[in-house]
């Protein structure tokens, strides 16, 4: 891949990139989150609505609580021969390998790419780089975005961004909350957010299978014997028998850190055998952030994320072992 190296922080020029081009392919990473899939689904509409050739990649399926969305049904999850983009954008993945091996091996050198991210621990890895760790989730960077490509934001790409932050920020209540992210909030509101929608969706509708994974993980709850660290383990032989291989709730984890006492709270999903997905929350001074990293992963203080190669019992030994040496 060429390098340009652009690092910017501000939307105008990124802005400015984008008008002068076509062609996009947008991608998120894999198991995509509340605002990986509302920061695609909005700059997607955003992009079209400029008259731009759009299509978006995401390797896993898009969860069934985001598909009150309805730009979603038209995310594609391969490469197919009929994309010919010519500029990339990488949305709310702190590294070039968060797309998933699947489609990041068709990526070729002459295309020009985007990074527009808010982790703390991105590593500014495409041409154009717009990198905001102090930003509470991506969709704040692409509702400004939108704004610097004079869009005017309709109900559908309100009601997406807003569902990204209201899940980025635990529904604003964690300290990422900045009053910029309330401002937002209130833009997009006045926008057009069917907020009926986006709390029926995201909070008050469950499948059987998400039930029965929460039943799996509150059984598998295991505590340190001080009462500060959490962890939760869904093996994957346990979590295929009842047919939630790909049910990926993103509140499951939280269960950990809602424990009195719990100071870091985990979960330890077997995604494949021997590929385990480890999940970190933190809800003191611990950063959380750091200890991903020191197994590849990242993140941001109170929330990160990372893969361990190997058995699970090797990795609830070895990143429990981490976190103790850090609160202790």
């Amino acid at each position: 891949m060429k390098v340009i190296k652009e690092i910017s922080n501000s939307s105008e020029v990124i802005a400015s990139q984008l008008l002068a081009r076509d062609n996009f392919l947008l991608f998120g990473h894999i198991i995509p989150d509340g605002d990986c899939i509302g920061s695609i689904a909005a700059l997607q509409l955003g992009l079209e609505a400029r008259g731009k050739k759009v299509e978006v990649i995401l390797q896993d399926p898009v969860p069934d609580i985001y598909k009150f969305l309805p730009v979603t049904a038209r995310f594609r999850h391969e490469w197919s021969s009929d994309i010919n983009a010519q500029n990339i954008i990488f949305l709310d993945c702190s590294d070039i390998n968060r797309i998933g091996e699947q489609v990041s091996a068709n990526l070729n050198s002459s295309v020009t790419t985007f990074n527009i991210d808010h982790h703390a621990t991105n590593d500014y890895f495409a041409d154009y780089n717009w990198v905001e760790p102090g930003a509470a989730a991506t969709a704040e960077l692409v509702f400004a975005l939108l704004n610097a490509l004079q869009v005017k934001i309709n109900p559908e790409m309100a009601t997406a961004l807003f569902s990204g932050l209201v899940m980025d920020t635990g529904k604003f209540m964690y300290s990422s909350t900045t009053d910029k992210t309330m401002t937002t909030a209130a833009h997009l509101l006045q926008a057009g957010v069917d907020i009926n929608q986006v709390r029926i969706n995201l909070f008050e509708t469950k499948t059987r299978e998400e039930i029965l994974l929460l039943r799996l993980a509150l059984n598998n709850i295991s505590i340190s014997d001080d009462g500060r660290i959490a962890w939760i383990s869904l093996p994957y032989k346990e979590v295929k028998a009842i047919g939630a291989l790909d049910v990926h709730p993103e509140s499951i984890i939280n269960y950990t850190r809602e424990i009195k006492g719990v100071e870091v709270g985990m979960l330890f999903r077997e995604i494949n055998p021997g590929q385990i997905k480890v999940g970190f929350r933190a809800k003191g001074a611990v950063d959380v952030a750091q200890i991903a990293g020191k197994i590849g992963g990242g993140g941001h203080r109170q929330a990160a994320g990372a893969t361990y190669e190997g058995t699970l019992a090797q990795a609830k030994d070895i990143v429990t072992k981490l976190v103790k040496d850090v609160i202790n």
